[in-house]
């Protein structure tokens, strides 16, 4: 299995960090070049535990529906969102740190 690890340093509370990782909304603007749109769950705000949401996209020229729940939930630190229905086994796993001093 590949794995794809992206960091990034923002300047910013990790509570915020880690709602804007969950919030549903922002994720559809930050992923307009596929076209990703929330069709079916939690389609606005942010997602919770035990919630589910269904996303259409075009993902290497392959138009993809996918919908995944969060299986895991420690706030502000850490989510997993896990496929129920796709074509991808595991999705994302989100890990939020503050900054070491």
């Amino acid at each position: 299995m590949s794995t794809i690890r992206l960091e990034a340093v923002i300047n910013s509370p990790i509570e915020r960090c880690f709602d804007l990782a969950r919030d549903i909304e922002f994720h559809m603007r930050s992923t307009e070049q596929t076209r990703e749109v929330a069709i079916a769950g939690v389609t606005k705000g942010l997602i919770h535990f035990g919630e589910e949401v269904t996303w259409e996209a075009i993902h290497f020229g392959v138009h993809q529906r996918l919908t995944t729940r969060i299986t895991a939930f420690r706030r502000p630190t850490h989510f997993r969102d896990s496929q129920v229905k796709g074509a991808l086994p595991r999705l994302a796993r989100y890990r939020c740190r503050s900054p070491v001093p």
